[in-house]
């Protein structure tokens, strides 16, 4: 059965629905212990007076959204332009296979052209298989010669208070 979602753009009344949505795929993901993120958290990153995220979400008409794309800006300096970074995207199991993450993307797509942004990118874990397979069918491409790295916990309280590398 295919359903009709509407797309649309979170408000501050979504957050307990952005929360929901975003620890569904941390379970999906096998990293529900890190999602920690409370909705006080989710409401000043994304409504607060200086936004740091923002969400599209996917509804089906008298239902609460099933699906997300929370995403943020970046910034090319080599070529002067804001990027995108799509953080998460999920739909939830029983509404997969319709076409939702398509659409989710297709307007994380659209907004990108819009703003003349330079790309949309994000990370797939590496056994997700079906992932990988559908943003391929998109056109997306694996990126050759780079390596994420993070810098958190200890290590950054260290270098932040000068206790590491001088």
């Amino acid at each position: 059965m295919t359903t009709s979602v509407t797309l649309r753009d979170a408000t501050a009344a979504d957050v307990p629905h952005v929360r929901r949505l975003t620890r569904a795929l941390a379970e999906y993901e096998k990293l529900l212990h890190e999602a920690v993120a409370t909705e006080d958290d989710f409401r000043t990153a994304m409504f607060g007076a200086q936004p740091r995220a923002y969400a599209i979400l996917a509804e089906p008409a008298g239902q609460p959204p099933v699906g997300i794309a929370l995403w943020y800006y970046t910034f090319s300096t080599f070529t002067g332009r804001p990027d995108i970074f799509l953080e998460d995207l999920f739909v939830q199991p029983d509404f997969r296979g319709q076409r939702i993450g398509l659409a989710l993307l297709r307007a994380l797509a659209q907004r990108a052209v819009a703003e003349n942004c330079r790309r949309v990118e994000w990370r797939v874990l590496n056994w997700n298989k079906p992932s990988i397979d559908f943003y391929a069918s998109l056109g997306a491409t694996q990126m050759q010669d780079w390596h994420v790295r993070q810098l958190g916990g200890a290590a950054l309280r260290a270098l932040a208070e000068g206790d590491r590398h001088g």
